[in-house]
């Protein structure tokens, strides 16, 4: 049986937590802005916890995102300042590998808010070069459609780095992306990827996910959400992600016993989404360890 790779959990609601702050448009951006070294730390408590690869604090730093805000100028400064926190908890562990997370463009989960594909293809270029430039790999995340998983892909190619793409899919459904089209679709989209994973869903959803997954014989994975169900009725209404809340029933033991069962669908990199700490990432590395024996 092949090794787990250990990837980190949460950092925007891992940020909220420990800041105090309370959730703006911008969420882990903003709290970035106003005290980076909690990025840093956060970074440097998952390596602890024994995750091997460190994902960059970009996931939500797009320009549209910064488009009337205060930081529209500052995005080439946001991006140094997300690697080097990343950077700096590599270093002082002395090993690790750093993901440049690239998260949609609009808003999570939702397929409608996508520009069109020249335009997106564009705005992913962008972001991935610069990520490229000092990261081991370039993780497209919690990607809700084959539209964005298309542009997305192209936008990193060529680039000389691994590409993982990660689908969120359906609660309810973990054969369906949040759009409402098949993975499976999504999945022959995808032909460019290393990597194949399903993030930000409920953990229950997995396993019909990897499935599907793994049917490509390439490495997949796993890190779900601790959240609360995001229903098809919740994103009709079009809500953003600070609404939502955590479940009670997935603290580090009962997330690693999810785990357990993706592993056995053949899941080779697993980590955390929203709502889990390094208390999470804890309990896989703890174990998973025995895959090296």
């Amino acid at each position: 049986m092949s090794t787990v790779t250990i990837l980190d959990g949460g950092m925007g609601q891992e940020l909220l937590r420990r800041s105090g702050a309370e959730p703006t448009p911008l969420w882990a951006t903003q709290v970035m802005i106003a005290a980076p070294s909690l990025v840093r730390d956060i970074h440097a408590d998952y390596f602890t916890a024994g995750a091997q690869i460190a994902t960059t604090n970009t996931y939500a730093l797009h320009r549209d995102r910064l488009e009337g805000t205060a930081f529209e100028t500052d995005f080439e400064k946001l991006y140094r300042t997300a690697l080097d926190m990343a950077l700096e908890a590599r270093d002082a562990h002395g090993g690790g590998q750093i993901a440049g997370s690239i998260g949609p463009l609009g808003q999570s989960y939702r397929a409608d808010v996508q520009p069109e594909h020249d335009k997106a293809v564009d705005l992913f270029a962008e972001v991935a070069r610069i990520l490229a430039r000092e990261c081991d790999l370039l993780l497209l995340e919690t990607v809700a459609s084959i539209a964005q998983a298309r542009a997305a892909l192209e936008g990193v190619s060529g680039l000389g780095k691994p590409v993982w793409i990660a689908f969120t899919v359906d609660d309810e459904d973990g054969t369906k992306l949040r759009s409402g089209e098949a993975l499976v679709d999504a999945v022959a989209a995808s032909g460019k990827a290393d990597a194949l994973l399903a993030n930000c869903s409920a953990p229950e959803a997995m396993p019909d996910a990897l499935d599907i997954l793994g049917s490509t014989g390439k490495p997949t994975g796993a890190y779900a959400n601790a959240f609360t169900q995001i229903t098809k009725d919740f994103l009709k209404r079009k809500p953003v992600v600070d609404v939502l809340t955590a479940r009670r029933d997935l603290g580090p033991d009962a997330y690693a016993d999810h785990a357990e069962t993706w592993r056995a669908k053949g899941a080779t990199i697993i980590g955390g989404c929203c709502e889990t700490g390094p208390d999470h990432i804890a309990e896989l590395a703890r174990r998973f360890a025995r895959d090296d024996g």
